[in-house]
C-alpha cells in the first residue's frame, strides 16, 4: 500500500488503542480484575461521560414529523440511492423487494461485533431481510438475496428492541437497515415512550440515501458503515451498483456531520461516533488504500476503522461466467 501505509495505521488503530487503555472493559474480561494495575489514563476526548442516549433528547412532534417523512418516501420510494419509484406503501416492490413493513430474519445478543460493541452481554442485533446491493460475494446472502423471516409492524420490532433491553444487551444493532430507514424511524418512535434507553447502531452496508440518513439524525448514536470498493467499475461489477463509491462517500460525510469520531463510556463501550468496516478482498488492497488514505484526508485521522480480514468465496463467487450471469439476473428485477 506504499505510503499509506503510516496513515492506514494511525487512521485504523489510533482509537483502538485509546479503547485499549480503558480498564473497565479489561476487567470485564478478566473476571472484574483489572489486567493492569496502573492502567494509562485515557484521552478525554475519546470519552463520553455521563451518556444520554441522542434521541431522548428529540420532542415528540419532532419524532412524528419525521415518522410522517419517512412515509412520504415510501409513497414513491427513494429510501436509498436506488430510488426505484414504486409506491411501497401499497406493497409494490423493486430492488430491494421489501414490501410497506419491514421483514425481520432474526433477533439476538450477538457476540461477533466489534469489542467495543458486543462487550459482555452482547450487541443486540435485529436483522433485517433483504438488501437494495447484489455482492455477488455475500456471506449473509441467505437473508440478503431471499426473504427470510417475517414482516413485523413497528410496535413489534419495538417489542424486540426492549426484549433485547432487558437482556442485558449494551445497544440495538439495526443491520442492513439501508431500505427500511423509514420502518426503523416508526419502531425507535414506538419504543422511547416504552422505556427503551439504549444507543442506536446503525449497522449498514454504506449504500444510503443521505436523506434518509438525516431522518436519523438525533435517532442514531453509533453509524457502523462498510466501505467496500473505491472503483466504480469493481463496485458495478461485485453488487451491481457502480455509483457505490460516490453514495458512500457521502452517506459517511453526512454520518460524521451527525456524530463525530467514536467516544466511548469510561468502560470501554461505543457510545456515539461512526465506526467504519472494510472487508479486504483478494486483489483489491489498491482499494483498501484509497479508501483508508480518503478516510483519513476528507473525514478524520481519528476515524475508527475495522479491516477485516474474514473475507471467503461465498454465494456466486466462482460461479462460471458470474458477471454476465449476474447482470442479466439484475436488468430482469430493473
Amino acid at each position: 500500500m506504499g505510503n499509506c501505509v503510516t496513515r492506514l495505521s494511525f487512521c485504523s488503530f489510533s482509537t483502538v488503542f485509546q479503547k485499549n487503555r480503558f480498564a473497565g472493559l479489561a476487567q470485564a474480561y478478566n473476571g472484574g480484575m483489572p489486567s493492569d494495575p496502573h492502567p494509562p489514563k485515557p484521552d478525554a476526548k475519546f470519552i463520553i461521560d455521563p451518556f444520554r442516549p441522542a434521541y431522548l433528547s428529540l420532542g415528540d412532534d419532532e419524532i412524528a414529523e419525521r415518522v410522517a417523512a419517512g412515509l412520504q418516501e415510501l409513497a414513491d420510494c427513494c429510501a436509498c440511492p436506488r430510488n426505484c419509484h414504486v409506491n411501497r406503501l401499497a406493497n409494490e416492490t423493486k430492488i430491494c423487494n421489501t414490501r410497506r413493513y419491514a421483514r425481520v430474519s432474526s433477533a439476538f445478543a450477538h457476540f461477533g461485533e466489534e469489542d467495543c460493541l458486543r462487550g459482555w452481554n452482547g450487541s443486540g442485533t435485529i436483522f433485517f431481510s433483504l438488501c437494495n446491493l447484489r455482492c455477488v460475494f455475500c456471506q449473509n446472502w441467505d437473508i440478503s438475496q431471499n426473504a427470510a423471516g417475517r414482516e413485523l409492524l413497528p410496535e413489534q420490532i419495538a417489542d424486540l428492541m426492549l426484549q433485547l433491553q432487558e437482556q442485558g444487551c449494551h445497544n440495538i444493532n439495526f443491520v442492513t437497515p439501508e431500505h427500511v430507514v423509514p420502518q426503523v424511524s416508526e419502531a425507535i418512535a414506538a419504543a422511547i415512550p416504552r422505556g427503551l434507553r439504549l444507543p442506536i447502531v446503525y449497522n449498514t452496508s454504506g449504500y444510503d440515501s443521505v436523506e434518509s440518513l438525516k431522518l436519523m439524525d438525533g435517532s442514531v448514536d453509533i453509524y457502523m458503515p462498510d466501505f467496500k470498493f473505491w472503483k466504480r467499475e469493481t463496485a458495478k461489477r461485485l453488487a451491481k451498483a457502480p455509483d457505490y463509491p460516490e453514495r458512500t462517500k457521502d452517506a459517511i460525510k453526512e454520518m460524521h456531520r451527525q456524530v463525530g469520531e467514536l467516544r466511548f463510556g469510561t468502560n470501554g463501550l461505543a457510545r456515539r461516533g461512526v465506526l467504519v468496516r472494510h472487508l479486504v478482498m483478494p486483489g483489491q488492497t489498491d482499494e483498501s488504500a484509497e479508501i483508508f488514505r480518503w478516510l483519513a484526508d476528507e473525514i478524520s485521522p481519528d476515524t475508527y476503522v475495522n479491516i477485516m480480514g474474514q473475507y471467503r468465496p461465498e454465494y456466486e463467487v466462482g460461479q462460471y461466467r458470474i458477471g454476465i450471469a449476474t447482470e442479466s439476473r439484475f436488468v430482469d428485477e430493473i
